[in-house]
């Protein structure tokens, strides 16, 4: 009988590290969500356009993640009334931290201000596609 809770308990444990989330994963899904929250309440009327990186190449993303994280310090909300929670989101976003898998980036690694200029709201969707890749990328290696 013993062995038998041991076992069960065993089984509980292994199967309960193999569900959990990793602590990036948990990082990206708040990114994400921190987002959306940015795109609800971004003035995009008369706002400056943002250089917006795009065509990620995969292992080498750290310069875009530099120049969407300084491009959000460019943003505006919409309404005095949204400042907090805007101003909470901004500050989430300016805390997230990447670095390269180590491959040599140099030939795919451009400056922010090579990339096109566009509106806030088009800009934060190129920042949501990018942590949605990274997203999906650590989930696939997290399963394997």
């Amino acid at each position: 009988m013993k062995r038998m809770i041991i076992f069960c308990m065993l089984f509980f444990c292994s199967t309960m590290m193999l569900t959990a989330a990793s602590p990036r994963t948990v990082k990206y899904k708040q990114i994400l969500n921190k987002i959306g929250v940015l795109k609800r309440l971004v003035k995009d009327k008369d706002a400056e356009l943002l250089h917006t990186p795009e065509n990620f190449v995969e292992g080498c993303l750290s310069t875009a993640v530099t120049c969407f994280k300084s491009g959000t310090l460019k943003l505006q909300p919409a309404s005095n009334q949204d400042k907090g929670a805007f101003t909470k989101a901004i500050r989430t976003v300016q805390n997230f931290t990447y670095r390269n898998s180590g491959k040599n980036c140099e030939l795919y690694e451009k400056t922010c201000e090579s990339y096109e200029k566009k509106t806030p709201k088009e800009f934060l969707k190129g920042f949501e596609n990018l942590m949605q890749m990274l997203y999906k990328n650590e989930c696939r290696t997290h399963q394997s």
